[in-house]
């Protein structure tokens, strides 16, 4: 390999990181070898790949730390000398939108940067990638003001204050950005335009079209089945699964013999907002109708998708999900809510159906639209796959991430 990086992932590999585990294996054919970091692992509830125990022995951890990885630290931090300790404590200093309790935080981070430049020195890396641009963009940052590690992010959004305070430093000091709709890359530009480094690009991510096919051809809904509705999306109220279980319950008023099944799981493992829809369930009385099957291997989510009718997402905000692709590349009819960048995936009723945020009746209509016009669905799964195949392919981000990479190092 000519190029070796730092991927940089938070609590990898959790359930929504497929498409890292993917861009990953395009980098390396395009000649650029990238070895996991993260910040801690995950909860055990949230893993759930085939290649998640692979990812774990491969990837380097911030946390927990040992006394001698703190030890190393202390030395990297050291050996950056005044001038790179006072620009750490200017960061810290001028950080924006921070209270006290956040620059206190900010200064402990620095303890973290310092094993990541240790990573960096002996692993050799030529640069870092990071998926986020939360706390671990600031580590990376501090990593940066430290040794002079050269460093660039993508923001995945719903939007960019989700991702905490502080984001003008972290993109200032970036080489370049990547942003997965053009609608983020727009709100951006307007909150962030004195701070952007000079390359940033709208980047969607995508899938990969050889893996993610069907094995049977699709079949429409007919009156007398039961109709199976599969949504993938961690337990999170963003994503508005109450919504989407008042229209099953609206189907189910309407006679239509309706199954809901949502592959994923809340960022506590269980004991968070997945309590919360299971109330939910049985004061709706959905027990029966509504299956949470929690955090779901690749291959359990491609069987879902394979064996429903229709694919559904009541999300209140969104990037552009890869869990949408996915339903499309499997050419299935999806019902989406019209938020995020979710317009920049579907063209409404021509490979998808998008419908507004909090309206489960309106859903609902959709859903039934698809369901009693078979040939409407048709158009819909074949129209779908298409476009993902034109537009949404997983090496198209591997290809600008790698060329971006390239130029920062012609640069140096």
């Amino acid at each position: 390999m000519k190029t070796r990086i730092g991927y940089f992932i938070p609590e990898f590999p959790g359930q929504t990181h497929i498409f890292y585990w993917r861009e990953r294996e395009a980098l390396k054919e395009l000649g650029i070898a990238a070895d996991w970091v993260s910040t801690r692992r995950p909860p055990r509830a949230m893993i759930s790949h085939t290649w998640a125990n692979d990812a774990e022995q491969e990837t380097a951890y911030l946390v927990p730390i040992s006394f001698l990885e703190a030890m190393a630290a202390l030395g990297e931090i050291l050996r950056a000398g005044p001038v790179a300790w006072i620009r750490c404590l200017k960061a810290v200093i001028s950080a924006h939108d921070t209270s006290l309790p956040q620059k206190l935080r900010l200064l402990a981070l620095i303890g973290a940067a310092g094993k990541l430049v240790r990573l960096w020195r002996t692993r050799q890396w030529s640069h870092i990638h990071i998926h986020s641009c939360a706390d671990a963009a600031n580590v990376v940052m501090f990593a940066s003001l430290l040794s002079g590690l050269s460093y660039s992010l993508t923001l995945h959004g719903p939007t960019l204050e989700v991702y905490g305070p502080n984001q003008p430093q972290k993109w200032q000091h970036a080489s370049f950005g990547l942003v997965v709709s053009e609608k983020l890359l727009r709100d951006i530009k307007t909150k962030l335009a004195d701070y952007l480094p000079e390359r940033v690009f709208s980047v969607p991510m995508g899938v990969n079209l050889t893996e993610i096919k069907r094995q049977h051809p699709y079949s429409p809904w007919s009156p007398g089945q039961v109709c199976r509705i599969f949504a993938c999306g961690r337990l999170n109220p963003i994503k508005g699964h109450n919504y989407l279980l008042e229209t099953i319950a609206l189907l189910r008023q309407r006679g239509v013999d309706v199954q809901l099944q949502i592959a994923g799981e809340d960022e506590q493992g269980g004991s968070g907002y997945r309590q919360t829809l299971e109330q939910l369930l049985r004061d709706q009385g959905l027990e029966q109708s509504v299956t949470l099957l929690g955090a779901v291997s690749q291959e359990g989510v491609r069987r879902g998708l394979e064996s429903a009718h229709l694919f559904a997402l009541a999300s209140l905000n969104e990037g552009i999900p890869v869990a949408i692709m996915e339903a499309m590349a499997m050419e299935l009819p999806v019902v989406v809510t019209d938020v995020g960048g979710n317009a920049e995936l579907i063209d409404n009723r021509v490979d998808g159906i998008l419908v507004q945020p909090e309206r489960p009746a309106e859903m609902a209509d959709a859903i039934e639209m698809i369901l009693r016009d078979p040939e409407f669905a048709l158009r819909l799964s074949q129209a779908s796959r298409q476009k993902i195949a034109a537009k949404f392919h997983e090496r198209r981000s591997a290809e600008i991430l790698a060329k971006c990479i390239e130029d920062v190092l012609l640069s140096q």
